[in-house]
């Protein structure tokens, strides 16, 4: 009776157009539609979209199709890996998306291009033999997609989009980046108080109240090669060679 019950409270909420709620640990740990789910991973510290001052983790899922899974051979086609990065807030989560995608476009070997699938915008990513899809959604950032394929299942993007709804506005690749987390200014250490040499504070001081004495400038030297005479001191007169010595001298 009790599951009865939840499974008709699931199903009304659903109808009523309710978002499902999101995964604890990221991905969606169930098949979805053909696709069998068959391996679980995280969280991961090595995130691929980095957020200045953001702390994020990754959960990635492996899914892989009922048909390989019958036969036993299983080629790159026939996977498809999902990872889901968890932020510690949304500020600057679509900034450095956009930016990603902008380097990745301006590579040789990737292809970047903006669109819309099964009603999600988001950006293809093809080049070096593998293709993603990647958008951001408020606090996270959601990657589908594999190597060896030529596209990315509509089916898991839009079931990952019912839990992650697409925020990248148009014109991600071609307008103006959008705005990063607002900075914080920086502290400035202050130095501790010393009486034994106290520093003056030349910002914060009143002049009529504060006299800052002028600097001294030294006497100009009176001695050796370099001297300089002083203006007030007359010059000495030099003796004449050519006078001829008096006869009390002689």
């Amino acid at each position: 009776m009790r599951l009865l019950l939840l499974v008709l409270i699931t199903v009304g909420a659903v109808a009523c157009g309710g978002k499902p709620p999101l995964p604890k640990r990221g991905v969606l740990e169930t098949d979805v539609g053909s696709w069998k789910f068959r391996r679980f991973q995280g969280p991961l510290l090595d995130i691929e979209v980095w957020v200045d001052g953001n702390r994020g983790e990754a959960f990635s899922a492996s899914y892989i199709t009922a048909d390989a899974e019958k036969t036993g051979k299983i080629r790159d086609a026939d996977i498809v890996n999902v990872s889901v990065t968890r932020y510690e807030r949304d500020a600057g989560v679509l900034r450095a998306t956009v930016k990603l995608a902008r380097r990745l476009a301006a590579e040789n070997g990737y292809q970047v291009e903006e669109g819309k699938i099964g009603g999600t915008r988001a950006l293809t990513i093809k080049g070096t033999g593998e293709v993603w899809v990647m958008w951001p959604s408020t606090s996270h950032v959601v990657k589908v997609g594999g190597r060896g394929r030529d596209d990315v299942p509509k089916t898991m993007v839009e079931r990952y989009a019912s839990r992650y709804p697409s925020k990248l506005p148009g014109g991600a690749l071609e307008g103006p980046l959008p705005p990063g987390p607002e900075e914080k200014p920086k502290d400035v250490p202050q130095e501790e108080y010393d009486p034994k040499n106290p520093k003056p504070n030349l910002e914060h001081y009143d002049s009529k109240r504060v006299k800052i004495p002028e600097k001294k400038v030294p006497p100009p030297e009176t001695t050796g090669e370099d001297a300089r005479p002083d203006p007030k001191q007359k010059p000495k007169k030099k003796p004449d060679k050519s006078a001829k010595p008096s006869k009390q001298a002689e």
